[in-house]
């Protein structure tokens, strides 16, 4: 189950709706062999990312994508995702929102799984390929 709580004024209808973070967590928590039923998405604004970048990583910038694991039964954790920042990376990559979001999403889910990309390229790029792996079908979901 996801547990979305939106602390932005960011509103678009249809734009990554309940179902589709579900759908998405669902194959990857399958995927990855995980029993655990609960996430946690928060969407918060670029200034409020910000704070909890430079918090939390020491880093003085708004990013993306954070994830948190929380120590309790069946909850595997907390990902807080800035749309702001999404859009911004939609549109330099050229892909739509919607799938900047699922992307960054799974991001966050394989973080909570123990995947870390910045211990060096290796686990980067099995971080990567398990991201193109998770998305596959859902760009259209």
């Amino acid at each position: 189950m996801i547990k979305i709580t939106n602390l932005t004024n960011f509103k678009r209808p249809g734009w990554c709706p309940e179902k589709s973070f579900s759908q998405v967590a669902k194959k990857v928590l399958l995927g990855e062999n995980k029993r655990t039923e609960i996430i946690s998405l928060a969407l918060v604004d670029k200034g409020e990312m910000r704070k909890l970048n430079k918090k939390f990583r020491k880093k003085d910038k708004a990013t993306d994508v954070l994830s948190f694991n929380i120590d309790e039964k069946d909850y595997l954790g907390e990902i807080i995702i800035c749309p702001e920042v999404a859009i911004e990376n939609a549109r330099k990559y050229g892909v739509p929102e919607k799938e900047e979001m699922m992307k960054i999403f799974v991001h966050g889910i394989l973080h909570l799984c123990g995947y870390e990309h910045e211990k060096g390229k290796k686990q980067a790029e099995i971080m990567e390929s398990k991201e193109k792996f998770y998305l596959i079908g859902q760009k259209h979901a």
